[in-house]
């Protein structure tokens, strides 16, 4: 506890959030547990986050820069635009099944704060629209001709986290790869 009490304050609020936003969901978690949780008042929260909804608007801005980090390494090991693709797909199974046990936090964000004004709903749109761009930009390096694969890419993703958290990894997620690839074979050598 020591060297817990030694961390600023707002990275212990930061940490807890995260770890309680992603577990328990964002709704379902209130300013006070966190402070409780980060052995933090409610004050020093608000004295480093503006609302709550700011808190969770950083959080997932975090876990976006995070991710796209992530991604940017995952690319780097491979050499073509058609490796890369389906290199991708092989590390985003293998990060589901070993540590995004509760699915993807920018996507449960969306779910949970669907109001199209919140500050939260916002950066996970982002980051999907982001995640849309750049599926398409890779499927046309590797020869696709129009948005669909990439779209159809995304499809693949985004269910493939919604499969994950209500059917664990032995349901329809563990076929994300295959599927990946089944759908890049179907645009790019036809």
């Amino acid at each position: 506890m020591a060297e817990t009490s030694r961390r600023p304050a707002r990275d212990r609020i930061f940490e807890t959030a995260r770890d309680m936003f992603y577990r328990k969901g964002i709704r379902a978690v209130g300013v006070e547990s966190i402070a409780a949780e980060a052995g933090a008042t409610k004050m020093s929260l608000y004295r480093n986050f503006p609302s709550k909804d700011e808190l969770v608007a950083e959080v997932l801005r975090e876990q976006s820069r995070e991710g796209w980090a992530w991604w940017d390494e995952v690319l780097a090991r491979y050499d073509t635009p058609r490796a890369k693709l389906e290199g991708l797909f092989d590390a985003f199974a293998e990060k589901s099944e070993n540590v995004e046990e509760h699915g993807c936090a920018l996507c449960n964000a969306a779910v949970e704060l669907h109001e199209p004004d919140h500050p939260a709903f916002l950066v996970a749109k982002e980051h999907k629209l982001e995640t849309r761009r750049r599926l398409i930009e890779m499927a046309k390096a590797a020869g696709a001709k129009d948005d669909d694969l990439g779209d159809g890419l995304l499809l693949l993703l985004e269910g493939s986290y919604m499969a994950r958290i209500t059917l664990a990894n032995d349901g329809p997620a563990r076929m994300l790869p295959r599927a990946a690839r089944a759908l890049i074979r179907e645009h790019l050598d036809h």
